[in-house]
């Protein structure tokens, strides 16, 4: 008799710049990294000989994340950088990896990012509000960790970021792109297939657990349960 397996969870890789991410964002982009499988690489890079970066060192055993030792060998420049681009590529063509987390606010590694995307991978970076946009952009998604809780959970209960004209845009072009019934609704999984397209935005960014529930918040849109999923029509 021929024996079955079971199905192998993807292996995720999260490769951190400890100079520039704080360890409190840790449980958060763990959290979403979920999405993507299970988090089994864990890698946080830097000069631990920095005062700076106690915080990281006081949790590292706790998270089972993998130190990596990078020497400031020029004043003023460090050498994560170098060293987390040569082994997100070892990664990526080793063959043994699903999906990427990057956590940093570093424009520095979007040619990485983008390499990684060319294979056809999913990247999830996790950065403050000042993360520049080339590197935002280059992601799959783009989380700001600001705009989270500690835990990555999205409380329906906080106050929400409000939507700006942009991303109304967004979700309305989107809609427009997508196919419509003849009572002009869309499939919700079409229309995020196509801002995934243009952007990285992440709806937890705003507030919100999922697309379905930001989407279902904004008077701008109506929508349909059905039972082949959730259907928006633009109304305004």
């Amino acid at each position: 008799m021929a024996t079955t397996y079971p199905e192998r969870n993807r292996n995720i890789a999260l490769l951190i710049d400890a100079d520039n991410a704080s360890p409190a964002n840790l449980e958060a982009a763990l959290t979403i990294l979920g999405d993507l499988g299970t988090v089994n690489i864990r890698r946080v890079y830097g000069n631990w000989s920095k005062p700076g970066l106690k915080g990281w060192s006081k949790i590292i055993h706790r998270h089972a994340i993998e130190p990596q030792q990078q020497f400031d060998l020029t004043k003023g420049k460090n050498a994560t950088d170098m060293k987390m681009t040569i082994d997100a590529m070892d990664l990526l063509y080793g063959g043994h990896v699903d999906g990427f987390g990057i956590m940093s606010s570093d424009s520095d590694f979007m040619p990485i990012t983008m390499r990684i995307r060319q294979n056809g991978m999913p990247v999830y970076g996790f950065g403050s509000a000042r993360t520049p946009e080339a590197f935002r952009e280059a992601c799959t998604r783009f989380i700001d960790l600001d705009a989270l809780p500690p835990d990555g959970i999205a409380d329906s209960a906080a106050e929400k970021p409000v939507i700006d004209d942009e991303l109304l845009k967004l979700l309305g072009d989107a809609w427009k792109a997508s196919k419509r019934d003849e009572q002009g609704f869309a499939s919700l999984s079409e229309i995020g297939q196509r801002v995934a397209n243009r952007s990285s935005f992440d709806a937890r960014s705003y507030g919100y657990s999922r697309l379905s529930e930001l989407i279902q918040s904004l008077p701008n849109f109506a929508t349909e349960k059905r039972e082949s999923g959730l259907f928006v029509k633009r109304m305004r």
